[in-house]
């Protein structure tokens, strides 16, 4: 898509908090922008659809909104909203905007990978560099980025008809790693990173994509907002809404770490048997 990102400034004049949120047009990015609204936000709603988002801004009287129609999957739309990142005081950065293309690598029109790379990597990647810097200065600052389960799936068998879905996969797991790494980073100034992963939730994303999983056990997406609020009041770096046991995730970081610790500048010895052997 190729549309011209374009702005409804609706400057507070308030001290009201600011969140700006990315997909805000449905789903789980609508979910944040009508919960954060009811806690006193004001907003930068940010999307495709310049019906919805206008829609979203006049259903939450009250709270001041700017309304940023721009496409994430083109560079303009991404320096468009860096840009309103940057220069506004936003408190609260929720990374939500998503695309899937669901389809076997070699399948995949190279349009659909970028498309998918830009939305699902660089914007997080670029608008969280544009809103950090302003969040370090002030000593305070959250930024949320949207994942799923899927990032894990990666060792899995992807059965049919989820299967197809390699890249996508790979970005959600970048998601978790860059949230984990930038919360390190950031330790000490005020600011905090999450990483929301879902499972399977009640929205159109699955829709668009051509499939049909209405028969399937499904979140809510208010309830992915639940949890995500709830996880950060709990320092979750990594918040899980659908796993009940949360050491499942603590055993993978701590296998994460133990792994890395584990390496060494010498030659493991599974690698020098095979290669005497050969």
């Amino acid at each position: 898509m190729t549309n011209a990102p374009s702005s409804s400034p609706a400057p507070s004049t308030t001290m009201a908090p600011l969140a700006l949120v990315t997909g805000a047009s449905s789903g789980i990015g609508r979910a944040f922008a009508e919960r954060l609204a009811g806690l006193g936000y004001d907003l930068v709603v940010v999307g495709r659809r310049r019906d919805r988002l206008d829609a979203l801004a006049a259903s939450v009287p009250g709270v001041a909104v700017q309304v940023v129609e721009a496409d994430l999957s083109t560079i303009a739309g991404i320096t468009a909203v860096a840009d309103v990142a940057a220069s506004r005081p936003v408190s609260l950065l929720v990374n939500n905007a998503g695309v899937a293309h669901y389809m076997p690598l070699a399948d995949l029109p190279v349009e659909k990978a970028l498309e998918l790379l830009n939305v699902k990597v660089v914007a997080p990647t670029l608008l969280t560099r544009a809103a950090v810097t302003g969040m370090i200065a002030r000593g305070a600052g959250t930024i949320v980025n949207v994942a799923g389960m899927i990032a894990f799936s990666g060792p899995a068998e992807a059965p049919a008809p989820q299967g197809g879905r390699v890249v996508y996969t790979g970005t959600l797991a970048h998601t978790v790693a860059l949230t984990q790494a930038l919360q390190a980073e950031l330790a000490g100034t005020g600011v905090d990173v999450h990483v929301v992963c879902p499972g399977i939730v009640a929205t159109e994303f699955h829709t668009v994509q051509g499939m049909d999983l209405s028969a399937l056990p499904r979140m809510s997406a208010d309830d992915v907002v639940s949890a995500t609020l709830a996880g950060i009041g709990l320092g979750e770096v990594v918040i899980a809404p659908g796993v009940e046991d949360y050491a499942l995730l603590e055993t993978v970081f701590t296998a994460d770490v133990a792994a890395f610790h584990g390496q060494s500048p010498q030659l493991a010895s599974r690698y020098v048997a095979a290669s005497t052997a050969a």
